[in-house]
């Protein structure tokens, strides 16, 4: 069994085929398959989704930091709503993005730790966007880790030094098909991380892993990113599914057996 930790196979880009891509990635082993929101515009089809695929797929809740703007008060509230209607397999996808501007900078940090304490009061892990802000979402957490609080910095891209200050505080690092890339630098930042503290993503419809990079990325290309890690360490690859899944389980184990497959979509 394989966990992709973080997909948006809700998206337009797989209206057309995703019973295919569905198909594909039982047949490959990626059983789990868990899905971050974006915005209250996304949660229709996540949880359409996650309703025809009750056993695969599992929906978190949560506003990505792209997508606060001036009504930010108006969307966290219908998280939260959602949030108190039914169980969600984790708080996500939440952080920071200083890539394009930093208009709403004071506005996306504030969403986030609103949206961390949602995910204590719940006792369910987060999944972090830190895209050009790894220092700073690692600066909240530390102030916010009670013991409880645990999850996946998503895509991470960040330095060695970074990468252990992330496990000291008790998350993990998502590593997707970046680390096939050839001039990325993350697979040597690969070796010196201990596979424990690794759980397994695609972040499709982006970022898939060589020899698909450029093409629409899907959940049945985990295994190729398992492959280049196992390489990269010179170990089996069933050594690299068994550590990682066993991380993804541990973070969102309890979840799954909470969800149910009578849920309300809409």
């Amino acid at each position: 069994m394989l966990v992709d930790t973080h997909s948006h196979l809700y998206l337009n880009e797989f209206a057309a085929d995703l019973e295919q891509v569905m198909q594909r990635s039982m047949d490959t082993g990626v059983s789990h398959i868990f899905l971050p929101n974006i915005d209250s515009a996304s949660i229709p089809r996540m949880l359409q989704l996650e309703t025809h695929f009750p056993d695969n797929c599992h929906a978190m809740m949560g506003l990505h930091p792209c997508s606060i703007k001036e009504n930010m008060e108006e969307e966290l509230q219908q998280m939260e709503s959602w949030l108190d209607k039914r169980p969600f397999s984790a708080i996500g996808e939440i952080g920071l993005d200083f890539y394009h501007d930093r208009k709403f900078t004071n506005q996306q940090i504030d969403a986030f730790e609103r949206q961390i304490d949602w995910a204590i009061r719940y006792g369910i892990p987060i999944s972090i966007h830190s895209r050009n802000a790894t220092r700073e979402c690692i600066d909240i957490i530390g102030k916010r880790q009670n013991g409880s609080l645990k999850g996946v910095f998503h895509c991470f891209s960040g330095t060695i030094e970074e990468s252990r200050e992330i496990t000291e505080l008790g998350f993990h690092l998502g590593i997707g098909g970046v680390v096939t890339f050839k001039n990325a630098g993350l697979d040597k930042m690969i070796s010196n991380i201990d596979l424990k503290h690794i759980v397994l993503e695609t972040d499709s419809p982006y970022l898939a892993p060589v020899p698909y990079r450029g093409k629409r990325n899907e959940s049945s290309y985990l295994p190729l990113i398992a492959a280049k890690i196992a390489a990269i360490n010179n170990v089996p690859v069933s050594q690299v599914e068994s550590i990682t899944t066993a991380n993804a389980m541990y973070l969102f184990g309890k979840s799954i057996e909470k969800q149910t497959a009578n849920i309300p979509v809409t």
